[in-house]
Order: C-alpha cells, then structure tokens, then sequence
C-alpha cells in the first residue's frame, strides 16, 4: 500500500486527486494522510481506500509526502500548472479525468441556479463585493435563478445575500454544485471543487497566479487583469489594482457572452 501525505486547504487537496487517479488506474492500494472532510471526495470516487488525519505507525512500500521536507516539493520552481508538477515528480502519467463522478444531491438547492461565492480563505485574494452585486444583477437580466453560497468562514456573506446556500461538508456542496447552471467566485477551493465537477466556473484572480493554481476541468475560465506586480500574493499591497470592479466586471460579461 502507499501512503499519500497532503495538507493544506480544499483548492490544495483537489489539486493532488490526479495523482491519486493514476496510481489506482495503476492497481495500487493508497492510504491517504491529510484533512479528511476533502479526502471522503476521493474515497467516493474511489480514487483512495484508506484515509486517516495522523500518519499511521506502519509499513508501506511506498511514501508520497507532499510538503516542503517531502519527496514532492508542494510548489513547483517554475511557473507551471501544480497538476503538470507532482505528475512529473513522480514520473506519472498524465492520463486522468478532468470531471468527478459524484451524484448530486436530492432537493438540490443549487440546481439549475447560478452560484455566487464572494469568498475565499484570504481577504487579501477577494474582490470588493460590489463585483459579485453588480454580476447577480447582470445574471438576473439574463434570465437566471442566481444563490450565493455560504461556506465556513462565510457569514458575512449573509449581509448582501438575496438567498443563499450554507454548508461545511465539502462532499455535500460538490454534489450540490453538480447541477448549478454556472458558478462565479475567487481562487478558491469551493472554485476549484465547482470546476471539477463539470460546472461552467468563473473564476477572478489578483494576487494569486492563476497558471500554477488553475482548476481542473474543461469548463473553467479564469479572469484575470494581469498586471506587471501580479502574482504577489501572500505579500498583497493595500491598493490592489488586480482587484478593480470595474474592469474585472467588464472582462466578466465578456467572457459571458463567448459562452453563454
């Protein structure tokens, strides 16, 4: 058996399923170590057998540990997809599905609506909240059912929310997600879980480079201003022009009628 290791956020997590796919489409068994609500999303597709939050006192013939002392660096040198990355660590192929396979949930609140979440796991990465007001009213003129979503450390949310969605279990909101019409919000891994299974997903990027940290999925499309300081983040600047309203909106709708 191989022990998978992986901490960090959901975006951080999802990101490394590609490498779990692989090795079981290769016959081996993985026990994998991290944070367990976003592991279950593997154990559902099957994509792990074993999951656990502590390393376990045992053999294995293998260890992947990805982090800074492991033997798969959790960032890569270049500006490269972290996908393309820890596939080529580990000298894996890169043959491995785009879409999980979840099934949505029954009385699927999300279903046939546009998804809205404002939010992230840094401040420093989120847009004012008048980008997100401004694209619900731009939605409803299209003719959709729009909802935000309200995660974890989401409630503020609720203030500018005409209806929303709440929940913490990362399993139960990928089934939700997976019959929502679209989806906008940040680099974040509620982004990256609504990208993976299948949704049309918009996803604005500011500080964070939206190369190495893109989603999986064919219906991804990240929209991003690009200017020379960027990327930056952790180290953010107070004024934050890859963040301006007005501009990201405008690529928005431009994106939006491409596709839609």
């Amino acid at each position: 058996m191989i022990l998978f290791y992986r901490r960090g956020g959901l975006g951080d997590t999802l990101l490394t399923f590609p490498v779990l796919e692989v090795l079981k489409k290769m016959g081996e068994r993985i026990f994998a170590v991290g944070n367990t609500d976003y592991l279950k999303i593997a154990k559902e597709v099957g994509w792990i057998d074993e999951m656990h939050y502590e390393i376990p006192e045992r053999s294995f013939s293998k260890v992947i540990k990805v982090s800074v002392d492991g033997n798969v660096k959790p960032f890569p040198e270049k500006r490269v997809w972290i996908v393309d990355h820890y596939l080529e660590s580990l000298g894996l192929k890169k043959i491995y599905s785009d879409k999980l396979n979840l099934k949505p949930i029954l009385d699927n609140p999300f279903k046939g609506r546009a998804v809205i979440h404002p939010s992230s796991g840094s401040k420093a990465k989120n847009p004012p909240i008048e980008l997100f007001l401004r694209i619900e009213e731009y939605l409803k003129r299209q003719g959709y059912q729009v909802i935000y979503f309200v995660g974890e450390a989401d409630e503020w949310v609720k203030g500018f929310a005409s209806e929303f969605y709440q929940s913490t279990d990362p399993l139960e909101i990928g089934r939700a997600l997976k019959e929502a019409k679209l989806f906008v919000g940040n680099d974040s891994g509620i982004s990256h879980l609504a990208s993976y299974v299948g949704v049309p997903t918009f996803v604005f990027y500011g500080p964070t480079d939206p190369i190495v940290w893109r989603p999986i999925g064919r219906r991804v499309f990240q929209i991003s201003l690009n200017p020379d300081c960027s990327p930056c983040f952790p180290n953010t600047c107070q004024e934050r022009p890859c963040l301006d309203v007005e501009e990201l909106f405008k690529r928005f709708v431009g994106a939006f009628r491409v596709i839609f």
